[in-house]
Formats: structure tokens, sequence, C-alpha cells
């Protein structure tokens, strides 16, 4: 890391703190934002508390015909569809890649297993349990709240009452599960409808990751209110800790959505938020580090709600990941709404594979550096993860395949090193001739008309490093959001998706933790090296003042950063500090520095014409136009 390294770094900086003040609203538009969000909260408000009202009434109406024990919601139920006869009961559903079970009650996906996976303690991956998710559709029903997690269901299998505890379904096979429940004819006769119903109805085939859904209302057009246009479907899940850092999965696990006509967008990663989608959506997921549960609508939703909290006490949960979704609905004798939920690891290949966007769900960065890693990185990745080698020589192959395409960077940048250094004397001595405070401009002045005499440009490097930095940053995001690496093991470290550790302190060190990654430490020693290697062969300098102090600090500060980083990624910039280093061996026998030296005093030597630029004659027009005469050179 030399002066022009450095240099670049701070451009960078410049260049995003000048993009982040422009970018930022004005003040106007953040108080038409503030007061817009003020006017939605208080018409929520406003709703809230007219539902609220409503229950209420309706509570005091039927007080009378309920039991004084029961609660408001379970006699609303009781009182339009009769489930108490109902015996409680569950089904496992099984294919090549997922095992999904579901009860009875409230027609409700308990829990869901993806088989090719394991937690990082070998137990099964549970993306969603019995105890952690919340799975209801709400809506009211001759003029009752009804609930359908407070209903036990019938449940019919490709139409037939006999049902097992589990199926196995393969290949191309699919079944029909059903759950129907019937409201009561009248408040005087509490004989079931037969000819009205509520049915969720699940599709379930073999070799896929998803699970159809259908809402079926049957001739519920005069019981429903007739008023209503959405039916509630309220579904959350405390998001199981599955990997084997809980900061790293809580820094990456979030909810997305996408809009029908829209980009995808979600919540942050980084800390909690809630929002309201008032615009038609196509599809929720809720996002954990490496795997997705996504719901679809066949059309679309209305709205939705959603929200995402920490509570950092629980070190077995993630987040709460909870969503409200409006689903529209129409009152008529039959009414159906489609949607699907899918249960995927988070592979970039596989969620493309589904062309409804899934694929944004992994977290590549933003423009320049997503789209690195989607056409080049991800492909040659694919590419040589296709002939089974161990990912530890998958990268270290990849990091090869992108120093070789660096190279003639990379030569760019040592070039123009090695010209500074030969023009480091006359630096020198323009320092030594230059010594006051005051004399700053002039020393600036003189250092600049012999770079230019000297045919060298100062600013060489620069260029070169910002054309590296967007590839740095896309392997930045890429190695720690590819499923790939999970659990894959390479030399001492266990799993190439998470960090590696050679000792596990009982303390915690701030900024640092409890916990010692090699690889970490090689890639801090090695970068280390690198800048003394660099410091080495430009010399010591007086031009700044406390560079070289920032530039062995700054491996420093990475070694507490990088060390709960993937190891993957340690590994990488450890490969690229040592292909660096023959990369120098091998520029010395490049570039010849005598030659260059030649070269750069024969240009010193010639007669420059300066030509003079158009303000220039302009500003000296104006001063003969004054009286005034600019002295002869």
């Amino acid at each position: 890391m030399d002066r022009n390294t450095i240099a670049g770094f701070l451009l960078i900086a410049v260049i995003l703190i000048g993009w982040s003040y422009f970018s930022a609203p004005d003040k106007e538009s953040i108080e038409a934002m503030q007061l817009k969000q003020d006017s939605l909260k208080r018409v929520e408000e406003i709703n809230d508390s007219l539902a609220l009202i409503e229950i209420n009434n309706i509570s005091d109406s039927v007080s009378s015909n309920i039991a004084s024990s029961d609660t408001s919601t379970q006699a609303v139920t009781e009182s339009i569809f009769i489930s108490d006869t109902i015996e409680k009961k569950e089904i496992c559903l099984e294919n090549e890649n997922i095992r999904v079970i579901i009860s009875n009650q409230g027609a409700k996906i308990k829990s869901v297993e993806l088989l090719n996976y394991k937690k990082h303690n070998g137990d099964p991956l549970l993306i969603m349990d019995s105890d952690s998710n919340n799975f209801n559709f709400g809506f009211f029903a001759d003029n009752k709240l009804i609930n359908t997690s407070d209903i036990n269901f019938d449940m019919l299998l490709n139409g037939d009452t006999n049902i097992p505890d589990s199926i196995k379904i393969n290949g191309n096979d699919s079944i029909l599960l059903s759950f129907r429940t019937y409201p009561v004819k009248s408040s005087n006769d509490s004989t079931l409808n037969k000819d009205a119903y509520l049915e969720l109805q699940y599709t379930f085939s073999g070799n896929t990751y998803e699970v159809g859904l259908k809402l079926n209302f049957v001739g519920l057009q005069n019981v429903i209110a007739a008023s209503t246009s959405y039916i509630n479907f309220d579904w959350s899940n405390e998001a199981p800790s599955l990997e084997k850092s809980i900061d790293n999965e809580r820094n990456a696990s979030t909810i997305y959505y996408k809009f029908l006509a829209d980009d995808v967008e979600n919540l942050s990663e980084r800390k909690d938020g809630k929002e309201s989608l008032n615009n038609k959506l196509k599809w929720i997921a809720l996002k954990q580090q490496f795997f997705s549960t996504v719901v679809v609508a066949q059309e679309n939703f209305m709205n939705a709600e959603v929200e995402t909290i920490t509570n950092k006490e629980r070190l077995d949960i993630v987040k709460n990941l909870k969503t409200s979704i409006g689903i529209p609905y129409e009152n008529k004798m039959d009414y159906v709404f489609n949607m699907k939920f899918y249960f995927l690891p988070n592979h970039f290949n596989t969620l493309k594979s589904y062309d409804l966007s899934f694929e944004e769900i992994v977290p590549l960065g933003w423009g320049i550096f997503s789209w690195i890693n989607r056409f080049a990185v991800i492909p040659v990745f694919n590419f040589l993860n296709g002939f089974n080698l161990n990912y530890g020589l998958i990268i270290l192959i990849l990091t090869i395949l992108i120093k070789i395409l660096l190279f003639p960077i990379a030569y760019k940048t040592y070039s123009s090193s090695a010209k500074m250094r030969i023009l480091k004397p006359d630096i020198e001595e323009i320092n030594a001739k230059f010594p006051k405070k005051e004399d700053a401009l002039k020393k600036q002045q003189a250092t600049m008309a012999l770079y230019k005499k000297a045919g060298v440009n100062p600013m060489a490097g620069c260029l070169p490093m910002l054309l590296q930095m967007p590839i740095l940053i896309a392997m930045f995001r890429f190695f720690p959001a590819s499923i790939e690496l999970r659990q894959e093991a390479f030399l001492w470290a266990e799993d190439l998706s998470t960090y590696d550790s050679i000792l596990d302190l009982s303390f915690n060190i701030p900024f640092y933790g409890s916990h010692v990654s090699l690889f970490t430490l090689l890639m801090t020693i090695s970068t280390i090296i690198y800048t003394k290697i660099n410091q080495d062969m430009m010399g010591s300098t007086n031009q700044m003042p406390g560079m070289k102090v920032m530039m062995y600090m700054m491996p420093i500060m990475f070694l507490g950063m990088f060390n709960s980083f993937p190891a993957a990624l340690s590994y990488y910039y450890f490969l690229t500090n040592i292909i660096t280093f023959l990369q120098m061996f091998i520029f010395r026998f490049i570039i010849d520095e005598e030659k260059l030296k030649i070269k750069i005093e024969a240009n010193k030597a010639r007669k420059i014409t300066v030509k003079k630029s158009g303000f220039q004659k302009r500003l000296e027009e104006m001063a003969k136009n004054r009286g005034y005469k600019p002295p002869k050179k």
C-alpha cells in the first residue's frame, strides 16, 4: 500500500461521502415524508379504533349465547364453525427436498425441514417449527370475527377421509390435501350447512421446494360480511438459529418483498424495522442467512405490513419476522384465491430458475458490484464447481484467474511506483529547498514542474487502483452470501461460510471477539509484510506526515473486523496478498529501472515548450488592456 494506494482509498471515500451528501433528501422532502408517515399512522390508528369498536359490539351482541368462561374469540368462532367434535390431527408430507408437517388445527403448516441440509451442529434443519410460527386467516362472518387458527378442520386426502400419518411423494407424483370447515345453518339451528364451507387446499409434489395453497370460499356469500374486500393473513416466524455465528445470521436476516409492477425491496438487515406496504404485492420472503420462506400470490396481494424484531436475549432465535397480508376477496357464490409457499436454500441459480426475481434475495451488492458477481464471478465459480474440487482449491483458482485479469493494471501501478522511486532524490531536493510552510505553494509548483518535465504522472497509480476496487468489493459481498461454501471444510477451517477458529477464548476482547481466526491472522500478517516491502521500495518521505503509521494501522483494524467474517473471505484476501508478492518479483525482472531512469533523465534534459491555454491567453489579454505587461521569460 504505497502513496497512490492510500490516495485511491481517500478518493473513493470522498466520492462516497459526496454521493451520500448530494443524494440525501432536502429538508422539505424530509418534512413531506414525515407528514405523510404521520398521516398514514393516524389513519391506521383510526381504523384500529373502528375495528376494535366493531369487534366489541359484535362480542356484546352474542355474549348472551356463550359461556362466560370462554374467550370472545373462541366463542365467536364456535357460534359459526363447529369444530369441537373434530379430533386434532397432523400429517407429514415428504419429498426429495423437504418434509412438511400440516395440522388440521387451523389448517396450518406447522414445521418445515430441508432434508438436504443440516444445522451447524448436525441437527435436522427446520426452517420453520411448530413453536415459532403464526399462521392464521382472519375475517368477519355472520357479524362475527373468525380466526382459522381456532378451528379444527375436516381433513381429506385426494377426497378420502382415510388419512395416514405420513406420505412420501417422489418424482412427478402429487397429492391434494384439503381442510374444510362448515358453518351452522343458523343461530337457531346448530346443524352444519354442508352446502357452504371454507376450504384450504394444499398441493404437494415430488422433487420440489414448494407447497401450493388454494383458498376456496363456497356458498359463504351470505355469511361473510358483504362489505369485506380482503381477508387478513397473519404470517410470522421466529426464525431459528441455524448457523455457527448468530451475529452473522442477524446481520443477514430480514423481510424481502416484491411489488407487483416494481422492483424487489427489503427491510434493513442491520436494524429492526416496520413498513406499511400500501401497493399490490407479488411475493413476500422471510429471509435468513442461507434459507428463505417465500409466499407468492398467483395474481397479487392487496397490501401488507412487515416487521422485524430482534430479541438479543434469545440466542436460539435470530429474529421475529412478522407479516400481515391483505388477500383480495370478492363476495360471491364461489371465490378462489391461489398462492404458493417456497422453502428454499438461498442458492442464486436455484432462486433464479423460478423466474420470479427470487435471486434478488441473495445480497450480491448494488450496481457494478452486483453485475460483477452475477455475470463474471458466479458463472466462473459454478464452472469450477463442476469439476468437484475442494472449495478451498476453487477459491485458489478463482483468485489466480482474477489476478491474471488484473495483471495489466497491477503492472501499470508498479511501473508508476518505479518512476516515483527514481524521482525520489529530486523530490527530496525540492523539499530541502522549500522547508518553510509558507513556501508550500512554491514547493508544490516545483514538484509538478518536475513531474511534467520528467514525463511522470503522479496520479497514474490511482486509476489502476480504482479499477481494482469494484472487484475487491464484489468479492467482499460474494463469499458471505455463497451457500455453496456452507459446511465445506478446508485445512483447519471446518466451515468456509463462517469464521475459522484455532483457539476459543474464555473471555471476549472488545472489537475482536472470543476466538482466534487463523486465516484472518495470516491475511493481516501478509498485509503488514506487503506494506513494509512497499515502504522499503519507496523509501522514507516527509511529504505526508503520519501516512506510514496509517498504513500499518489499517491491517490491524482489519484484524478485528474480519475475525468473525467467513473464513473464505479472509482466505481469499490472504491469497491475493501472496499472489501480489509473486507479481512484484516478476515486475522486478520485467521492468528495468536503470533503463527507465535513463529515459526519465533524458526527458528532464529536453527543452519543453509550454503551450499557453486559452484561459491563460485571455487573462494576459485582460492584463494588457489594463496596462499590465507580463514579465518576459
